[in-house]
């Protein structure tokens, strides 16, 4: 049986197709993965979303589907992970009690719940399937043909040493390993494809809405799209996979937002995002394996402080030191306490480092009104207002960046974070510089103020750690 006829037999999937019309590119799409035969209106379907002329001759060990917000790529995911998952024997591939894994893997734990919930109803929903069922937990399903379906989250450390009979990576373009690598994509994907190896038939399938013009993602729609005889590539906005949605709801994002609503809803890559910093450039700016250097009383006063405030749930709060040696800014120290932490003992932490330095001020942004200035007062630091936002902080360190004028520190998670930022232009021409969504740059918004402040002409320093009065 193949997935299309699965996805008909009221026994199976038909249930989960209760307008089935409404899923016909869908199912055009799986008779190009399967190589399974088309018809007239499927072929046309095919040519449209792939660029090509001839149907593919043989099922697909590699697809990339770029899909509109909203099109359904969770729940096709969900889908040929049980279809190959159940319907499809390993067993001959396998050593004494190895398992073959179909694992999914989500671009963040949220993305990863819903696919599970699609994975669980199906198993334990349909009756044939649920016979299959041996053990299941929150992230992963033992059947008992010897295949475990696994959902997990984008992560190069955690895909390794598996045998897989299929990856399917749900929303690529979004990817992110925890500032663990600064290509976490491409990590992801050489870490999966070795296991793939020894299962013949095995499938990598990766699935998203289009971001900016980078990453594996793009890639693969550069130099597959349209050829016959290549990975397969699918591209279709979101009305044409889910007719379902509304088109006010398109039109109403193309008002409040052109650039951000063509790649969501229409599949199109964002020209308006590109990279901010190459890697090669920040690599240059570390030209010491030190991961901090440590006072010298000799420079005691001509250290500065710049702070990144957080309120201990969600985001980082950072700390960066820095001074000015001739024309060069040397960034001495980075201090960074992740969620979740007592904002008021972090503030303690990091006063004490300061005083280690005899730096009695620092600098931060305006986050959560009064609150960084008190908690920094009650322990004898000054905290003043930076003048400039973050992302003009950003705009005035690449050119420092570029020119070799700062000498950073051996930190991967910084230099991680420096690469991941993104230079967005508005509407308007607007520049701004920000993270990427889902990521994080509390370390390289320290740093690039700290810097701000040794290279800016005028520079506050401090000779001797002044006590404020409580």
């Amino acid at each position: 049986m193949n997935i299309l006829q699965a996805s008909a037999d009221p026994n199976l999937f038909a249930p989960w197709f209760r307008k089935r019309e409404t899923y016909a590119a869908w199912f055009a799409f799986l008779a190009a993965l399967f190589a399974l035969p088309m018809d007239d209106a499927q072929l046309a379907l095919y040519r449209e979303h792939t660029g090509r002329s001839e149907p593919p001759s043989s099922p697909s060990d590699e697809a990339w589907l770029i899909v509109g917000r909203r099109g359904g790529k969770s729940f096709a995911m969900a889908l040929i992970a049980v279809f190959l998952g159940c319907f499809r024997s390993y067993r001959e591939f396998l050593a004494p009690g190895e398992r073959a894994t179909i694992f999914v893997i989500a671009a963040d734990r949220k993305q990863a719940r819903i696919i599970v919930r699609y994975v669980r109803a199906m198993l334990e929903g349909i009756p044939l399937l649920s016979k299959m069922l041996v053990t299941s937990n929150a992230e992963s399903f033992d059947l008992s043909n010897s295949v475990t379906i696994e959902i997990g989250t984008a992560s190069f450390r955690s895909t390794r040493g598996y045998t897989f009979a299929a990856v399917l990576g749900d929303e690529v373009a979004f990817w992110r390993t925890n500032d663990d690598s600064a290509n976490p994509d491409f990590e992801i994907l050489a870490a999966v494809r070795p296991g793939l190896a020894t299962i013949p038939g095995s499938m990598l399938i990766c699935a998203s809405s289009p971001y900016a013009r980078r990453g594996e993602l793009f890639a693969a729609f550069k130099r597959f799209w349209g050829k016959d005889q290549t990975p397969l590539v699918w591209r279709a906005s979101t009305r044409a996979m889910n007719p379902t949605l509304p088109q006010r709801v398109v039109d109403e994002a193309m008002e409040r937002d052109a650039s951000s609503a063509k790649a969501e809803y229409l599949a199109e890559w964002r020209e308006d995002i590109e990279a901010f910093v190459s890697l090669d450039v920040v690599e240059r700016c570390i030209r010491t394996d030190l991961s901090v250097r440590k006072p010298e009383k000799a420079r005691c006063g001509s250290y500065v402080a710049f702070v990144d405030p957080s309120g201990g749930s969600s985001d980082a709060m950072t700390l960066g030191i820095a001074h000015l040696d001739g024309d060069m800014a040397l960034l001495d120290a980075l201090l960074e306490e992740r969620p979740p932490f007592s904002p008021d003992s972090v503030v303690k932490k990091f006063a004490d480092f300061l005083k280690t330095y005899e730096i009695s001020s620092v600098e931060g942004d305006r986050y959560a009104g009064e609150w960084p200035r008190e908690a920094f007062r009650k322990q004898g630091i000054e905290y003043r207002l930076a003048d400039k936002s973050r992302s003009e902080l950003y705009l005035d360190l690449l050119p420092a960046l570029n020119n070799g004028s700062v000498d950073l520190l051996d930190n991967q998670r910084l230099v991680n974070q420096l690469v991941s930022l993104e230079r967005r232009v508005a509407r308007g021409g607007r520049e701004s510089i920000d993270h990427p969504p889902g990521g994080h740059d509390d370390l390289a918004n320290a740093a690039a103020g700290v810097l701000n402040m040794v290279t800016r002409p005028t520079l506050h320093t401090v000779t001797k750690t002044k006590v404020i009065p409580i």
